[in-house]
């Protein structure tokens, strides 16, 4: 069954106690945070109190993506708040199965994300802290860069690797009702959407992306 993490980078800030509920209530599967350091991106949208005030208010699992160099001092925070998976970047960790490692002690599911520009490695070795791999399909520099359907390349590749059975992966960027199928036959298990789910009736919007995964 494909899942979908609507992305709250994109939803209305204003309001977000009552989107939090109608997301839920649509069936959501899970929701999405970005959380951005302005140097691994050029951006700052959403920090931790946000997800410490909407944890008490849902039961959807929090899916958490750092954005940022120097991942870990955050890691014990996110598990403290009640996150239960986490994504590190390839190109900011150093020592990836450390950090993956340090995810899985806390309780969480560890994720390796990767940009647009940067190659899948072998991840055997990784596998043992490796519960899924998030695969961006947008540049991360602004908020409406280009869906780029050549990246799902990875995704094909990346399920063919030895080692790697059981891993999810999880596509995001652009991800709309339009192109949601050619992501689920790339090999996606799990869908993040922002524009896609927030631009338009959220209800009707995931039913469509769902409709169309399916």
């Amino acid at each position: 069954m494909v899942l979908l993490s609507p992305s709250l980078v994109s939803a209305p800030l204003t309001c977000l106690k009552e989107t939090v509920s109608r997301l839920e209530e649509a069936g959501a599967d899970m929701l999405h945070f970005d959380l951005e350091d302005g140097s691994f991106v050029p951006v700052m949208n959403l920090g931790t109190r946000l997800i410490e005030e909407l944890r008490p208010l849902t039961r959807l699992p929090f899916d958490v993506h750092l954005m940022m160099v120097n991942p870990e001092w955050l890691i014990p925070e996110l598990a403290r708040m009640g996150v239960q998976r986490v994504s590190v970047h390839y190109e900011a960790c150093e020592y990836p199965r450390r950090t993956l490692g340090l995810i899985a002690q806390h309780g969480m599911q560890p994720g390796l994300a990767f940009n647009p520009k940067t190659p899948l490695p072998e991840m055997g070795y990784l596998r043992p802290f490796l519960s899924f791999v998030l695969v961006l399909t947008t540049e991360p520099e602004a908020g409406h860069c280009a869906y780029l359907p050549e990246v799902l390349e990875k995704v094909r590749a990346g399920r063919a690797q030895a080692g790697l059975e059981g891993v999810q992966w999880q596509v995001d960027g652009g991800i709309t009702a339009a192109n949601a199928a050619e992501v689920i036959r790339a090999g996606a298990d799990i869908l993040v959407s922002g524009r896609g789910v927030f631009h338009g009736d959220i209800r009707e919007n995931i039913r469509a992306i769902k409709a169309a995964a399916a």
